[in-house]
């Protein structure tokens, strides 16, 4: 028999609605995964009460016939949105006794769907990781193991790193996860899930803690390509109080999705064959190249001559949004404040900024925010931010230009399997370097998913990217549909916590 926490969201769902189990059952079931797994450090804040309560409402749905889309689907939720009366730190010390007296949009529709909340998830401290190791909560491990039986711990990815370690563990049968340049697509592909990086704007952002606001975008990460389809579709829509959120409808995605690519143009940049990256990447990518061509997709060269500046452009932007949005974590509003004992005149405010900041901000933290504040000083933003915009826009018309030629790319999503806890922590620039396939679609503001395709020779899960036209998450869904359906991806870690 099925245990109740191998199902995904779109079969507890159906299960719940066909009265094949009762809600709470699911709800219980997940709940005592997650206690059995605390030593993966996947949750900030556990709450069984509420994943309860949702799935009692379900139950009780189910009786009168008045179920919503998501009823009976325990969720967890990344610890960068806003959980009413629930603490939300964004991984930060900062922000450790930080309860918000309001709900963040994304999580909040999701909850009017009729989900429940099995928790919040761990992530790198304000987003800014590609490891989950800069947490102020402590790193969080993959589910994963090599198969040479070292078990030395590895990275789930990040900075959704806990969102990525709870699908893949069993822990939730979906999740939400943010994607600045590559935070919901490489911890998938770590972990052997899938995860969708919406266009720009499809969720809202309000309500969800600032990193890089030209960047930030909500999604979904699960089991599968329609579980994503069936989260995605409660998550977005307009939202007034975001003055990014696009004021389009919400798509049926779920009722549309279609794994048939006859005909469809997949375009493979040569820019994203690099020196350097394992055979295995390649390997993966030309399976997945002979897969959707034997499902009827014409493959095409394409060219995207800026990419080399993307990682360089985007650590410019990034930084520079950051050192303005975490200017607000001051002591004085709210969050952590360290007033020091001597502090006094005219120089105390500044002191107590500075013990502040100081405590409750982590090293990358401090470290993104000097770099953002160095490029936006006036000897140096027409030098580095203003050149980086523009050459943000050469990235963007590149993809513009690749759309001529072709429907939709296919890249790896992550040049390396997932690497071992503080393997990379010590040089920045290996760690930056974990988002060099994902960053030009974040750039570009274009939808991407990540999905399973392959294990590497240690026995790792590795993912294959396709990126797709602004606001084409249908046709982004679709090709991922396809190459799942090929690939045939079943592995799963083997629980040793």
């Amino acid at each position: 028999m099925t245990s109740l926490t191998d199902l995904g969201v779109a079969r507890i769902r159906d299960g719940v609605r066909d009265g094949a189990f009762a809600a709470r059952e699911v709800a219980e079931a997940f709940i005592a995964a997650i206690e059995q797994a605390r030593a993966l450090n996947a949750f900030t804040v556990e709450t069984p009460e509420h994943a309860l309560a949702a799935a009692d409402a379900a139950d009780a749905a189910r009786g009168s016939g008045d179920l919503k889309p998501l009823s009976g689907v325990p969720l967890g939720i990344k610890d960068l949105f806003a959980t009413k009366g629930v603490q939300t730190t964004a991984g930060s010390r900062i922000l450790a006794d930080f309860r918000p007296t309001y709900e963040s949009t994304v999580s909040g529709n999701l909850l009017a769907a009729g989900a429940g909340m099995l928790g919040k998830l761990n992530m790198d401290e304000f987003a800014m990781g590609s490891s989950n190791e800069t947490s102020a909560w402590g790193p969080v491990l993959s589910p994963w193991r090599r198969s040479d039986g070292g078990n030395v711990p590895l990275t789930p990815g990040g900075s959704s790193g806990g969102s990525a370690s709870a699908v893949a563990a069993r822990l939730a049968p979906g999740v939400t996860g943010t994607d600045t340049g590559g935070s919901i697509r490489q911890p998938a592909a770590f972990t052997g899930i899938t995860g969708i990086k919406p266009t720009y704007g499809r969720c809202s952002r309000w309500g969800m803690v600032a990193f890089a606001s030209s960047l930030d975008q909500a999604g979904p990460m699960a089991r599968n390509v329609r579980d994503c389809a069936i989260m995605l579709q409660a998550m977005a829509g307009f939202d007034p109080k975001d003055s990014t959120s696009l004021d389009l409808p919400v798509p049926d995605w779920e009722a549309a999705v279609s794994s048939d690519v006859r005909g469809k143009r997949i375009g493979i940049p040569k820019e994203y064959r690099i020196d350097g990256v394992p055979a295995e990447i390649d390997r993966v990518w030309e399976h997945g190249i002979a897969l959707l061509r034997d499902a009827g997709a014409e493959i095409v060269e394409v060219s995207l001559p800026h990419t080399k500046y993307a990682l360089p452009t985007y650590y410019i932007i990034a930084p520079a949004e950051a050192s303005s949005n975490l200017a607000r974590y001051d002591g004085v509003r709210y969050g952590r404040r360290v007033q020091p004992e001597q502090a006094k005149g005219p120089g105390a405010l500044t002191d107590m900024y500075e013990a502040t900041r100081a405590a409750g901000f982590g090293a990358e933290v401090k470290r993104r925010i000097m770099i953002g504040t160095y490029v936006l000083s006036a000897g140096f933003y027409d030098a580095y931010f203003n050149q980086a915009q523009k050459v943000r826009a050469l990235i963007a018309r590149d993809f513009d230009r690749a759309w001529e030629s072709c429907d939709l790319l296919l890249t790896p999503t992550a040049p390396s399997a997932a690497f071992a806890l503080g393997e990379k922590s010590a040089d920045p620039i290996a760690m930056y370097l974990n988002d060099v396939f994902a960053v030009p679609a974040s750039l570009a503001g274009l939808p991407a998913i990540s999905v399973p395709a392959g294990l590497d020779d240690q026995g790792l899960p590795l993912g294959l990217q396709l990126v797709g036209r602004a606001l084409d998450e249908q046709g982004v869904l679709n090709a991922a549909l396809a190459l799942e359906e090929r690939v045939g991806f079943t592995a799963r870690p083997e629980a040793w916590w």
